[in-house]
């Protein structure tokens, strides 16, 4: 069985960091809701704000590094994959259509003959 390791917030300036990016997302909701009466521009100005220096303490933490860094390594292996040219997507894809009708038509013969079977021969429930 294979070990998974979990990883936590190690240093407490990491700490600091993530609470103090909570703590910034949490008041910027607070001056959402209590700056309703300054108009709406200024309410979703303090929101937007709030919620950018957030986003941006969090990624001077640890966490947030190793967030970004993922987000990285996950574009450079989409750019590695090969995708499949038009016309030989559009034949998978009609294959896929073609398969599922032919699966859908056989369930449902094989539904309607059970159905005869069991409810008009065994049973004798005519309808």
């Amino acid at each position: 069985m294979a070990t998974s390791q979990i990883q936590t917030v190690n240093t407490g300036a990491d700490k600091a960091k993530l609470g103090a990016a909570s703590a910034v997302v949490v008041a910027s909701l607070v001056a959402f809701y209590m700056l309703d009466k300054q108009g709406s521009l200024i309410q979703w100005a303090a929101l937007l704000v709030g919620l950018g220096v957030a986003v941006a303490l969090f990624f001077t933490a640890e966490s947030g590094r190793q967030l970004a860094a993922f987000g990285r390594d996950a574009w450079r292996e989409v750019k590695k994959v090969v995708w499949p040219a038009r016309k030989e997507a559009i034949q998978m894809t009609a294959y896929v259509f073609g398969f599922v009708l032919i699966m859908a038509l056989f369930l449902w013969l094989t539904d309607k003959t059970l159905e005869w079977l069991f409810y008009d021969l065994i049973l004798g429930w005519k309808k």
